[in-house]
């Protein structure tokens, strides 16, 4: 059994990892396996935004305005350590293509169990 105590210190450790990170969009999308090390194929490199939402929550979000990924359809996100250790990577349904003026933001919610 974890303790309460121990899953909201492991939170705020994912928290500074994450925020000092990196965070990464693409337009790859096939499934996800635990060995890969990057994204299927990168077409962005963010700045990450991690919070605590609860005492073993963290929300984190990557945003991207479109003039950066012009005409792209977005399919994955991944989040990096300062290492560029992949910490978590989502494909999705694809989502854009993007304007000059539209921005994309995708929402993460990791818990600690």
């Amino acid at each position: 059994m974890i303790t309460d105590n121990a899953k909201a210190q492991i939170a705020d450790f994912l928290k500074t990892l994450i925020n000092n990170g990196s965070g990464k969009l693409g337009v790859g999308g096939n499934t996800t396996s635990p060995l890969a090390l990057d994204l299927d194929v990168e077409v962005a490199t963010v700045s990450p935004i991690a919070e605590k939402t609860g005492e073993n929550v963290i929300q984190v979000m990557l945003e991207e305005i479109g003039s950066n990924i012009p005409s792209k359809l977005i399919r994955e996100m991944g989040v990096f350590d300062t290492n560029g250790n992949m910490l978590d990577r989502v494909n999705f349904e694809a989502v854009g293509p993007f304007s000059g003026t539209e921005r994309i933001q995708i929402f993460l919610t990791v818990e600690v169990e």
